[in-house]
């Protein structure tokens, strides 16, 4: 148990300090994860040590996360560890040097007094090294695992109690007990605090962006976000001037994937020319407007803004989207694209990843579950069938191998939620897709078992939408009154009778459709709305009103 320390002021400046330990580690599986390794457990060395550009000799590294050039040694105050310990008693043992995976050990520098850029001299000036802060650190789930607290890495970069990155500027050897000595400081306003403050917390802040983008010495992991921040304010702004609201998109691959399912690959006539504008996070969904009048949303498999895939299941029940995409539609043939809406945020903060799939189901979560993987999280697919002659996309889910879990219906084989649900382990995330029994079980389970709602993700990709008709008031539109048959929604009726009214996936799953609801009852449906939403707003996709409402747009 580390010995208690004397009182140090975390504000007062820094100029000098003393390297109190240096640490390396091996890979090695991770708390309670076999399948995840990690480098975090790091072991005290003795004696002079060596360093180069790559790092400390012999500390191993995931370089998904850390390591490489950028992030050569990682530097930790160890009196952050008296006051963990205070404030997680459950926790106590684990919080001692080392406990955050770092390789520098000291005592008075800190996020509050390090600025990016800091020139650091450690040992003498013959065989000693010399360093530049170069990125605050940002946590991933592996802290949350080591310490057995949920959120904890979110709560760290909150509280500013991450460490910092070095990058090696001049190889040599350190011990402990070799003197730390500040030799230049390029930015004295932009302490790590600072920094964490504009990375994480006022993330909207354009003028502070636009600062730290051009901060040189600042990690590409770093100020690529800020750079990517200030041309996505610069598009918006172009956007907003002078954008279609529909693109065309030519269809430049038909595949079919099963009996019941076809893949297309849509390609922009005109491409959107700026990278950092066209990037899309998997999870996404893409409005489509067909060439039947109608207007459906799917999900995307892969791709960009500018080209992307979508898997589209043929439903016996379609209301003319499905059948008009598999039959009609062919290369060559031009769409126009509407919203293209990024929906499912993966929770990083967690351990484990659970995805649950169905038929069509996959398309919602093939990318996401690729991603994961490629970056070493610990991720399984559940993904259930008719037979083995329904898994689209079936090269890229062999590649997956032990990832993924396969229920062949025509084999006898069934997906058991509540096996899946009983049998998670520590700090998972849940996800499902699937039609509505699927669905309906999922949230049933998850109930049952007392599952936070904040754990779990519903991705409907079919919605119940009927009803008794009812009346809708337009409070902002000089309260007109809009009727809403049994087979319509309020969302149509809406995009009918006024322009700009934000759509994306059509089944309640992704917010966009959120209105104002000033007066009267709703039948809530769809998984956007957090319960204490209910009593303001209504999606407008599936959601239907009682009787008459008045709603805001």
């Amino acid at each position: 148990m580390m010995q208690p320390l004397a009182a140090v002021d975390l504000w007062a400046p820094f100029t000098t300090d003393t390297l109190l330990e240096v640490r390396t580690g091996k890979m090695q599986p991770l708390r309670g994860i076999n399948k995840v390794l990690s480098g975090i457990d790091k072991l005290l060395r003795e004696g002079p040590v060596r360093v180069t550009s790559a790092g400390i000799d012999e500390d191993e590294h995931d370089y998904t996360f850390h390591g490489g050039p950028e992030k050569a040694i990682h530097g930790f105050c160890s009196t952050h560890y008296t006051d963990l310990q205070k404030e997680y008693p459950s926790a106590a043992q684990d919080f001692q040097p080392g406990g955050f995976g770092e390789n520098f050990v000291t005592a008075h520098m800190n996020e509050r007094n390090v600025c990016i850029g800091d020139v650091i001299a450690v040992g003498d000036d013959v065989s000693g090294i010399l360093l530049q802060v170069s990125l605050p650190r940002q946590p991933c789930f592996k802290l949350n695992t080591r310490f057995q607290l949920k959120d904890f890495a979110v709560t760290a970069w909150k509280t500013s109690r991450t460490g910092w990155y070095y990058r090696v500027l001049r190889p040599g050897t350190v011990q402990a007990g070799d003197t730390i000595r500040l030799v230049e400081r390029r930015h004295p306003k932009w302490t790590i605090e600072r920094i964490q403050e504009y990375l994480h917390r006022k993330t909207d802040d354009e003028a502070m962006n636009a600062e730290l983008a051009a901060i040189e010495e600042l990690g590409p992991e770093s100020r690529g976000q800020f750079r990517s921040r200030v041309a996505k304010v610069e598009a918006k702004a172009r956007k907003a001037l002078n954008a279609p609201k529909w693109r065309d998109f030519k269809v430049v691959e038909k595949t079919r994937q099963t009996p019941r399912v076809v893949s297309f690959v849509l390609e922009a006539v005109e491409p959107i020319a700026e990278e950092e504008e066209a990037e899309l996070d998997p999870g996404a969904h893409a409005k489509i407007k067909l060439g039947n009048g109608l207007v459906r949303a799917y999900s995307i498999v892969d791709g960009d803004k500018n080209k992307f895939q979508l898997g589209i299941s043929l439903e016996p029940g379609s209301r003319g989207g499905s059948k008009y995409m598999h039959e009609t539609v062919e290369v060559g043939n031009v769409l126009q694209v509407g919203a293209i809406t990024e929906a499912i945020q993966l929770q990083m903060a967690a351990s484990n990843h659970i995805f649950v799939a169905a038929g069509v189901g996959l398309t919602a979560f093939l990318s996401m579950v690729e991603v994961l993987k490629r970056i070493n999280y610990s991720v399984v697919l559940h993904y259930a069938v008719r037979s083995a002659d329904e898994v689209p996309f079936r090269e890229r889910i062999e590649k997956l191998g032990d990832n993924v879990v396969l229920y062949d219906k025509s084999a006898g084989q069934r997906l058991d939620i509540r096996g899946i649900v009983g049998g998670m382990v520590w700090n998972s995330h849940l996800y499902f897709c699937g039609p509505k029994r699927l669905m309906e079980e999922a949230a049933r389970e998850t109930k049952t078992r007392g599952i936070p709602k904040k754990e779990v993700h519903f991705e409907a990709f079919e919605a119940d939408i009927s009803g008794d008709p009812f009346e809708a008031v337009v409070a902002n539109k000089r309260n007109k009154v809009l009727e809403i048959g049994e087979e319509e929604t309020l969302l149509e009726i809406l995009q009918a009778h006024f322009e700009d009214v934000a759509s994306s996936c059509s089944v309640g799953n992704c917010g966009t459709c959120k209105i104002g609801l000033k007066e009267g009852r709703v039948d809530h449906r769809g998984t956007a709305l957090a319960e204490d939403e209910k009593e303001t707003s209504m999606l407008a996709c599936v959601s239907r009103g009682i009787g008459r409402i008045t709603i805001e747009i």
